[in-house]
C-alpha cells in the first residue's frame, strides 16, 4: 500500500458550523474531492454509527458523516428548525462548507427523509444513495414509541424515564440480536435532554409521511439513481416490506434483507453490512478519488 492509500484510509475529525451550529465531521480520503460519499444518521444517533466503514472507504472516496444538529455532539440550539426541511437545509450547507458537489447518500432511520429530501432539492448532486432501514414510506403509519413522542406530555414523560437499562430494553426491541454493549452507551451518552427535546420537535413536525413520500418518490424516480438497499427483516419500527417499495423512487435499486437484522443492521451485522456496502460504493464512486 502507498503512503497515499494509507492516509486516504485515516479517519480525520473535524467540525463544520452552518448558520451559526457547529457540526461535528469524521471524515477519510482525499480531503479535496468535490465527490464523496456521505453518512446521514439517523435518531438516535450520529456520525460515530459509521466510524467503522470509514476507513475502507477512504481507500477509495471521500467519506464523510456529521453529527446533525440535536444530535452526538452537534449544537442543540433551541431554536433550530427540527424538521426535515430544517434538516436537509443543514445537510446542504455542511456539503458547502466541506466543498462536496455530488454527493452518494447513505442514509439510515430519519436521516433517510432528511437526505432524500436535500436531494430532491440539488438532484444534480446526487450521484447515487444507500438506503438502510429508511428511504420513501409511501402508506406508512407510526410506530409506538414514535406515536408516544408525538403525543405532547406522555412523550415528555417517556424521555424523562428513558435510563440506560430502559433504552437498552427498547433498542432491544429494535434489534432482537441484541446490539454492542459500547453502541448503546454510546448512544444513552448523547440522548441528553437537548437531544430528547429535539426527538420530540421532530416526531411532532412531521404529521404525513405518506404524503411527504409520494413527494419524495415524483422527485427521485425520474432521476433513476443507483441505488442499494440493506434493511433488517427483523425491524419493527419500519418494516422490511418497505424494503421493496424503494424501488418506486429508484427504479434500479438492489434490494437485501438481512434474515437476522434489526432496525440497525450496521451495528447487529457489520461483516454482513460491510460486504454489501462497499462494493456498491466502489463502483458508484469509481474514478471519484
Amino acid at each position: 500500500m502507498t503512503d497515499a492509500q494509507d492516509q486516504a484510509a485515516t479517519v480525520r475529525r473535524g467540525s463544520v458550523t452552518v448558520a451559526g451550529v457547529r457540526s461535528p465531521v469524521l471524515e477519510a480520503g482525499p480531503a479535496d474531492a468535490r465527490e464523496a460519499v456521505v453518512f446521514v444518521h439517523g435518531n438516535p444517533g450520529s456520525g460515530e454509527d459509521w466510524e467503522p466503514f470509514l476507513a475502507d472507504i477512504g481507500r477509495f472516496a471521500r467519506v464523510v458523516a456529521p453529527d446533525m444538529p440535536g444530535f452526538g455532539q452537534a449544537d442543540k440550539p433551541a431554536d433550530f428548525p427540527y424538521t426535515v426541511e430544517g434538516y436537509a437545509a443543514h445537510l446542504a450547507g455542511v456539503l458547502d462548507e466541506l466543498g462536496i458537489d455530488r454527493a452518494h447518500l447513505v442514509v439510515h432511520d430519519f436521516g433517510g427523509p432528511w437526505g432524500l429530501a436535500w436531494a430532491a432539492l440539488h438532484p444534480a448532486a446526487l450521484a447515487s444513495a444507500v438506503l438502510v432501514d429508511t428511504g420513501v414510506l409511501p402508506g406508512y403509519r407510526w410506530h409506538y414509541l414514535a406515536r408516544i413522542w408525538r403525543t405532547p406530555g406522555l412523550g415528555e414523560v417517556v424521555n424523562r424515564l428513558t435510563t440506560l437499562p430502559a433504552l437498552r430494553l427498547l433498542l432491544r426491541h429494535g434489534n432482537p440480536g441484541g446490539l454492542p454493549e459500547d453502541f448503546v452507551r454510546r448512544m444513552y451518552r448523547d440522548f441528553d435532554p437537548a437531544t430528547r427535546a429535539a426527538v420530540l420537535k421532530l416526531y411532532r413536525s412531521l404529521d404525513d409521511p405518506d404524503g411527504a413520500s409520494r413527494v419524495l418518490i415524483a422527485a427521485l424516480q425520474p432521476l433513476d439513481r443507483p441505488a442499494l438497499v440493506i434493511w433488517g427483516a427483523r425491524d419493527p419500527y419500519i418494516g422490511a416490506d418497505m424494503a421493496l417499495r424503494q424501488s418506486e423512487a429508484f427504479p434500479r435499486a438492489v434490494v437485501h434483507v438481512l434474515p437476522g437484522s434489526g432496525h440497525w443492521p450496521f451495528a447487529d451485522d457489520p461483516e454482513s453490512f460491510r460486504a454489501l456496502l462497499l462494493p456498491f460504493l466502489e463502483r458508484a464512486t469509481a474514478g471519484a478519488a
